[in-house]
């Protein structure tokens, strides 16, 4: 990883973030995030969210914030003016998907009782989550193991853990938006920022060669594949907004 410079990120004409510990302050929205999002939308340069929120929560803010639309779930749906556009991952049965994670997440719960389920798992659609606190990275290393023994796949963040498909990923779902979104832009043209172990594929070069992470990534560099090309000097939204300020043609009054 290296520093960030402003010359770094000239050719940028979209931006892919995450959200949680990317856009937030203590998991909060800032004034300093709202204003960075109005001035990036005054100057054409559009924002895709990325995050492992559930759809029920994408659903509303992508109405509320300045952004092109919202990917929920690491890559499971996309979301544009509140409204779902498609569905990311193949699901034909979405009650009998459903069932299949909860029968996951029960056999986890045999291996490692104390895991809950998170408030939001009930406004979900592809994944299934429970919450990260308190659980060790050995004891995330095996539930990945276990998830993977089963045929399922497995992420956390700063926030939960998810059990999902194997083939459901930030970066898959990211370029299946760009293909049918916004054909016209290549990689090279967008930038890719995150903060956790579920952004890594967001990082992979040989998908998204320019690629940055706020400060607080750096809590978990040891435990990622793959890394950004750039870190903020700040943490959290003011390692985004730092991040946008370099991809602003100019100052907006």
């Amino acid at each position: 990883m290296h520093p960030l410079t402003p010359s770094a990120l000239q050719s940028i004409h979209l931006i892919a973030t995450d959200m949680d510990g990317t856009l937030t302050q203590q998991e909060k929205f800032t004034p300093l995030l709202l204003q960075t999002l109005r001035d990036l939308a005054v100057a054409d340069i559009p924002v895709v969210i990325v995050t492992g929120r559930s759809a029920g929560w994408v659903n509303s803010v992508v109405h509320y914030l300045p952004v092109a639309g919202a990917i929920a779930e690491n890559g499971g749906l996309f979301y544009k003016n509140s409204e779902m556009q498609q569905l990311l991952v193949p699901i034909k049965d979405i009650k009998l998907y459903r069932q299949k994670l909860a029968e996951m997440f029960s056999h986890l719960q045999t291996e490692f009782p104390q895991i809950r389920e998170s408030i939001d798992n009930q406004f979900r659609i592809t994944d299934w989550t429970f919450d990260v606190h308190g659980l060790s990275l050995e004891t995330l290393q095996k539930m990945s193991d276990r998830c993977h023994e089963q045929g399922w796949g497995f992420t956390y963040s700063t926030v939960q853990c998810h059990i999902k498909s194997l083939e459901q990923e930030k970066a898959i779902g990211l370029k299946t938006v760009l293909q049918q979104y916004f054909p016209d832009l290549t990689p090279e043209q967008v930038i890719t920022v995150g903060d956790s172990p579920n952004d890594q594929s967001l990082f992979d070069r040989s998908q998204f060669p320019i690629s940055v992470g706020v400060a607080n990534i750096q809590h978990y560099a040891n435990q990622m594949q793959h890394l950004p090309t750039y870190v903020t000097q700040a943490s959290e939204v003011e390692g985004f907004c730092e991040m946008a300020r370099s991809v602003l043609p100019s100052p907006l009054s």
